[in-house]
């Protein structure tokens, strides 16, 4: 979605109403002074909704340079661990 552009003195004038705009529309503002970009005012995302799409832009592009066996096997013997190879 392309970003809405509006000067910086319009900005100043309607500010709370384009921050209201923005949290609603999701879309970005960009703020200009004498028609040059000085700033964007953008929708703040929840981390959980972050940290999905993060996750899903990586799905599919990793890959297991170990067994999952010697990923998960515990690298010391605190606790009890067993490390012998069964």
């Amino acid at each position: 979605m392309k970003p809405r552009s509006i000067p910086a003195g319009e900005f100043k004038q309607g500010c709370l109403a384009i921050l209201d705009e923005v949290a609603k529309t999701h879309r970005p503002v960009v703020v200009t002074k004498r028609g040059k970009p000085v700033a964007r005012v953008v929708p703040i995302v929840a981390d959980a909704a972050r940290e999905e799409e993060i996750l899903a832009s990586l799905r599919g592009h990793g890959r297991m340079l170990v067994t999952e066996r010697e990923f998960l096997r515990p690298t010391h013997t605190l606790g009890g661990w067993d490390l012998a190879e069964s």
